[in-house]
């Protein structure tokens, strides 16, 4: 493709929002990973009071999230009717992730495990909170992409590729938190 055909997907201040909102989750990792390493016993004992299964279910509830937001903005751009169906299951997705994880939250809390059980808890309950807003606003975002699919006006591709982009963030953030959470060791 020719340099000149070449452009940035969505609008540039998506992009800013998501390289600042990179850089933040960025530094919440590596604060995470330091005292990981000033205690890692706390950290593996910790990480074993929680479910794979709750984490992995939602992973792939988001990366299904993200593949039906492709595939949405693939078929808007080909001018097809697939795009409200799609973007209809990955809102299911998310809504269900938002399900998952306040059942997990609710087994914790029930359990006696709070942000102030010890500093794993108070990352973990911070970190899949904050993260847990951004699929609330997603979640929002999705549903503006959806009145845009209904409108169909000229500044539709580029209000579904920034959501969309906004979208694959939000999963690539939760795929960086499950591996740190529930699976590194």
């Amino acid at each position: 493709m020719p340099a000149a055909a070449r452009r940035l997907p969505g609008e540039a201040g998506v992009w800013v929002f998501i390289f600042g909102d990179l850089l933040m989750f960025g530094l919440f990792f590596l604060t995470y990973m330091a005292y990981r390493a000033d205690d890692p016993a706390l950290y593996r004992a910790s990480q074993l009071q929680l479910n794979r299964g709750f984490g992995l279910f939602n992973t792939l509830l988001l990366l299904s999230s993200s593949l039906a937001v492709a595939l949405a903005v693939q078929d808007a751009r080909a001018a097809g009717r697939r795009a409200p169906a799609l973007i209809l299951a990955a809102m299911a997705c998310g809504a269900g992730f938002c399900a998952v994880k306040a059942v997990e939250y609710t087994e914790k809390i029930a359990a006696g495990i709070t942000l102030n059980s010890n500093p794993f808890f108070m990352f973990y309950f911070a970190f899949t909170g904050i993260h847990l807003l951004h699929v609330l606003i997603g979640l929002g975002v999705l549903g503006f992409m959806l009145s845009k699919l209904h409108a169909r006006d000229a500044g539709t591709i580029g209000a579904l590729e920034g959501g969309g982009a906004f979208w694959h963030l939000v999963d690539l953030l939760w795929v960086v938190l499950f591996a740190l959470f529930y699976l590194v060791r």
